[in-house]
C-alpha cells in the first residue's frame, strides 16, 4: 500500500517546502489543490507552477494536483504543461482528474460552463486530446467543444504509455464509472440518491473493487 498527502495550504514557499518534508517523512505521493478562486480563502497558489517547483526539489515522491478539472483548461496547453512537469520530475507526475467543483470561481465568477453534463463532455474530450498529444504521433481532433488541427507534440512524457490518469468515478453512476475504467486509477465518490456525497466505507470500497 502507498500513501499520499494533500497539502492543505500555506504560502507558495511553504507548500513547496511541505513537499520535501513529506518525502523525508516517507509519504509516497504529495498533492496540491488545483482551484482558481474560493470565497473566503484569501491565499492560494497555482497548482502547476507549484508542481514544477516540487518536481525539482524532491527526488522520490510522486506529485500531482488534486484534482485538475480538465474541462476548464485548454487541453493542448495542459498537455504541454504536464509533459514538462513529468520531465522535470523524472517521470513522477500523476494526473488526478474530474469534472471539477462547480463552486470554484472559474465557474461562479468567470463564466465557465457549470452544468454537469457540459463539464462531463468537456472532461471526456480533454482526456482524449491529452492521450492523443502525449502519444508523440500526429494527432487531430474534432469534438463538440474542442477542435484541433493536426499537431505532433515532442517530447512525449517520460512515463509510457502515458502519464497516469486517475479519474473520479461516482459509484452508482455507470457513465462516470465507465470513464474511470478507461484510464489508470479511480478516485471513488459515493453518491446518495439525492445526488450528494458520503464518505466511503471499507465495504463500499470492496464493492467498487469487485
Amino acid at each position: 500500500m502507498k500513501s499520499g498527502f494533500i497539502i492543505p495550504g500555506g504560502s507558495t514557499t511553504e507548500i513547496v517546502a511541505f513537499a520535501s518534508e513529506a518525502e523525508r517523512a516517507g509519504w509516497d505521493g504529495v498533492f496540491y489543490y488545483d482551484d482558481i478562486y474560493i470565497d473566503g480563502k484569501s491565499e492560494m497558489s497555482a497548482a502547476w507552477p507549484i508542481m514544477a517547483a516540487m518536481a525539482v526539489t524532491t527526488k522520490r515522491v510522486s506529485i500531482g494536483s488534486f484534482l485538475t478539472a480538465v474541462g476548464r483548461r485548454r487541453p493542448w496547453e495542459l498537455a504541454r504543461e504536464s509533459v514538462t512537469v513529468d520531465w522535470l520530475s523524472g517521470g513522477r507526475l500523476i494526473l488526478p482528474t474530474g469534472l471539477g467543483w462547480a463552486g470554484d470561481g472559474a465557474y461562479t465568477k468567470a463564466g465557465m460552463p457549470a452544468e454537469r453534463k457540459t463539464r462531463a463532455e468537456m472532461l471526456d474530450e480533454g482526456l482524449e486530446i491529452l492521450d492523443g498529444l502525449w502519444s508523440g504521433r500526429a494527432f487531430r481532433y474534432a469534438g463538440k467543444h474542442n477542435q484541433l488541427k493536426t499537431m505532433k507534440f515532442v517530447p512525449g512524457p517520460v512515463q509510457r504509455p502515458r502519464i497516469p490518469i486517475w479519474v473520479v468515478g461516482a459509484w452508482g453512476r455507470p457513465k462516470s464509472m465507465g470513464r474511470a475504467l478507461k484510464y489508470d486509477g479511480l478516485i471513488p465518490v459515493i453518491m446518495k440518491k439525492d445526488g450528494s456525497h458520503k464518505d466511503a466505507t471499507p465495504s463500499d470500497i470492496r464493492e467498487i473493487h469487485d
